[in-house]
Order: structure tokens, then C-alpha cells, then sequence
């Protein structure tokens, strides 16, 4: 059995504006990579992100970019050991709401069901629910609410 979770927030601009805050580099290094990212995410292409609260880049394969509606991503799987080359899956999905706004919802799967794979489920839950938190601080109110959190 593997492990997984789905979180969702709505955002109060249209899905064009908030999908692009995502997948842009510049804007995404405002509010959630806040060390930098290397490139915007395109299908089938790879990209590091940084973190100033998290030691050394991230690497992130992009699997399926559909314009204003979904993002497909994978990263390493980090409750594997260094022989185990198994990845998580996430998927955010954007859907048009009424009055102009954004519903958005990650999932991500594939840890293991043990103790170091819950912990680690429950690590990324924390932090895609940032991402949300801090996208929509962002997006709407010009807010990054990551700056100095971790610090």
C-alpha cells in the first residue's frame, strides 16, 4: 500500500492568474521558492527548486502541463534509501469557480506505509498546504508569508 493526501484552497483571481503564478519562476520565488527556481515548469522538462529554510535544490520532473488546468510533477520519494530510486507524484489541478475565482487542489502519492514514509507523507502535506496559504497571501494581497517562517 502506498500513502497519499489531497488539500484544496480557493483563491479569489481567475485560474489564468493563479495557474501562471505557479508555473512562472519569478512569481514563485515570491511567495514559495524563496531561494530561486531554475525555469518554468513545461512538460517534460526538469527543474531545481530552492529553499532558504531547506538545505540544498530540490529536483523536480515535470511530467504534463495542460495551460489552466493541471501540473504533473515528481520528486524523489524521501523516505526511500539512497539505492531506491522511487518518486512521489503530484498533481495540481485548477478549476474556474464563480465571481472569477480558483479552486486549486494537490495531491501527492506514492510513499511507503511506514513510520519514515507517514513521516515524510505528513511533512510534504505541511508544506503543499503552505504553498496554498502563501499562494493566495500572495496572489491577492501582495503578502509572502514564507519570509522569515522558518527562521
Amino acid at each position: 500500500m502506498t500513502l497519499s493526501f489531497k488539500i484544496a484552497g480557493r483563491i479569489d483571481r481567475p485560474v489564468s492568474e493563479v495557474f501562471e503564478a505557479v508555473v512562472n519562476p519569478d512569481t514563485l520565488s515570491n511567495y514559495f521558492t524563496t531561494a530561486g527556481s531554475s525555469g518554468p515548469l513545461e512538460t517534460g522538462k526538469a527543474v531545481q527548486w530552492n529553499f532558504e529554510d531547506f538545505p540544498g535544490p530540490v529536483n523536480v520532473r515535470v511530467s504534463e502541463v495542460v495551460r489552466d488546468q493541471k501540473i504533473v510533477l515528481h520528486w524523489a520519494a524521501r523516505d526511500a534509501d539512497e539505492n531506491d530510486d522511487r518518486e512521489t507524484t503530484i498533481s495540481m489541478v485548477f478549476e474556474p469557480l464563480e465571481n472569477g475565482r480558483t479552486l486549486v487542489s494537490i495531491s501527492e502519492e506514492g510513499w511507503r506505509d511506514t513510520p519514515r514514509g507517514r513521516d515524510t507523507s505528513y511533512e510534504n502535506c505541511e508544506g503543499w498546504t503552505q504553498l496554498l496559504c502563501s499562494l493566495k497571501a500572495f496572489i491577492e494581497h501582495g503578502v509572502d508569508l514564507r519570509r522569515d517562517y522558518y527562521k
